[in-house]
């Protein structure tokens, strides 16, 4: 299903997106603030089906594991000042014991939460590689959206909004967020100012860390993909 504006519109709305970035930056020649990107553990669904925002979706032993010693892994290279969840229970299973390990406190933002899917929640990988709608999503994210569903430039103007309040928040110099796979890529691709279709050149390994400083000038990728 195509997106619902031409190219024009999106033209319009990535010119709005950068202009909406780029002041962000201007009072960070006075801090230095980083911003920890992290990426649930794994389920048993994972690489089988697109369950999305399903509720009931939890880490399974795998994940459990890969949490603990992200967490450990975090307490030992890490402060920090924010933690963040999506509201999704596989995503708060990963935050938990990172809040556990740092002594935070975790705040929930629905602004991170999965992409919304649409009429493709719940279905199996192998059934919508014969969909012509999915081939064209994967093919060009920049234009086309779930059925029902949201486009990623939506997706990442929203999760851009989460993370700027903590930007411009003079008590937090570090803050984490505990996301998912495709809100983690399209906050890399906007941070690094490429475009949205490179989606796919870009892994996120379950419960992966990526690292912005955001310094004088511009972001600076220093972690991508991390695991511990």
């Amino acid at each position: 299903m195509l997106w619902n504006h031409g190219p024009s519109s999106l033209i319009r709305f990535s010119i709005a997106i950068v202009d909406w970035l780029l002041p962000k930056f201007a009072p960070l020649s006075r801090v230095m603030n980083r911003i920890l990107l992290i990426r649930h553990g794994s389920t048993d669904l994972m690489g089988r089906v697109l369950y999305g925002r399903m509720p009931g979706v939890r880490l399974n032993a795998a994940g459990e594991e890969q949490a603990r010693r992200l967490a450990a892994g975090l307490a030992r290279d890490y402060t920090i000042d924010a933690l963040i969840s999506s509201p999704m229970e596989r995503a708060l299973e990963t935050a938990r014991p990172i809040g556990e390990a740092l002594g935070c406190e975790i705040r929930i933002d629905e602004k991170i939460s999965e992409i919304d899917v649409g009429s493709w929640l719940g279905r199996s990988f192998e059934e919508l590689g014969k969909d012509q709608d999915w081939k064209n999503f994967n093919r060009r994210r920049s234009l086309c959206s779930p059925p029902g569903g949201e486009s990623m430039l939506e997706v990442q103007a929203r999760a851009w909004e989460c993370v700027s309040e903590y930007i411009e928040a003079p008590t937090v110099s570090t803050a984490a967020f505990v996301t998912h796979g495709d809100v983690i890529r399209g906050l890399i691709l906007l941070l690094l100012g490429m475009g949205i279709d490179d989606i796919h050149r870009l892994e996120i390994a379950p419960a992966s860390l990526t690292e912005f400083v955001l310094g004088d000038h511009y972001p600076v990728l220093r972690r991508m993909n991390y695991s511990y």
